[in-house]
């Protein structure tokens, strides 16, 4: 299994704080059953943001540390990009990951809202053959109040994520139940842990997929997967 979202890299956001910290979440990410994960570390975000070369030279050293610990995990790099007017310049001048140096970007919008210029940046990076994927849309204050405005971006030719934790209840009851909202309308394609430690904010990647069986969405659980998967081999993603 793939998961596409993921803060790996030590002491550069709010992720892990050491080296081995983020070994110790190979591990159990390993144990998790993820055979594949991107490092996403925030992008132009208010508090972080973690230059394209540092994402790029700390990937290399924790797969050095992935092959010294015999550890069954292939990680690959990627942002998660804070929406902002600049994105697409900033990809075409080479300075934002894309997922897996795949087509695919994440990225994040405030918690609170949804610009009215985040419809024009998505339609900016489709013209450069890049395809959005906004990151944890359930726990966006205005999606929650109006959610055809995620319903509208997707229609647009954007792509959604939805986090583990949310489907868990880890975020709350409110977060949860309209997660299922979203997959139920079919405007979830992928599928993240946003994992940035073992202790405040885990994977529960098994325990999201395992809510989603027990709510009878077995279709969308091999669907996410199966995204993931070709986010990290840049094909095109299948549709609900």
């Amino acid at each position: 299994m793939i998961d596409i979202h993921s803060h790996l890299l030590w002491n550069v956001d709010d992720g892990p704080a050491t080296l081995e910290e983020s070994i110790h979440l190979l591990e159990k990410a390993v144990n998790e059953g993820i055979t594949g994960i991107i490092a996403t570390s925030h992008f132009q975000h208010p508090l972080y943001s973690v230059n394209f070369n540092q994402v790029q030279d700390m990937v290399k050293v924790l797969q050095i540390e992935i092959e010294k610990n015999n550890i069954p995990l292939k990680i690959y790099t990627g942002h998660e990009a804070r929406l902002s007017p600049n994105v697409t310049q900033l990809y075409k001048s080479f300075q934002l990951h894309t997922l897996a140096n795949s087509n695919y970007v994440l990225l994040e919008l405030p918690s609170y809202a949804v610009p009215l210029y985040t419809f024009h940046i998505v339609q900016e990076l489709l013209k450069e053959g890049i395809t959005p994927i906004i990151a944890h849309p359930e726990k966006n204050n205005e999606i929650y109040e109006n959610p055809t405005l995620l319903e509208k971006l997707v229609r647009t030719g954007a792509l959604a994520q939805i986090t583990a934790g949310s489907l868990t209840g880890y975020f709350g009851r409110r977060v949860q139940k309209f997660s299922l909202d979203l997959v139920k309308a079919n405007l979830i394609h992928t599928y993240g842990s946003d994992v940035h430690n073992l202790s405040k904010r885990p994977f529960l990647f098994k325990e999201g997929l395992a809510f989603l069986e027990k709510k009878k969405q077995l279709d969308v659980v091999d669907l996410v997967l199966e995204n993931n998967y070709r986010v990290i081999n840049n094909m095109p993603i299948l549709s609900t």
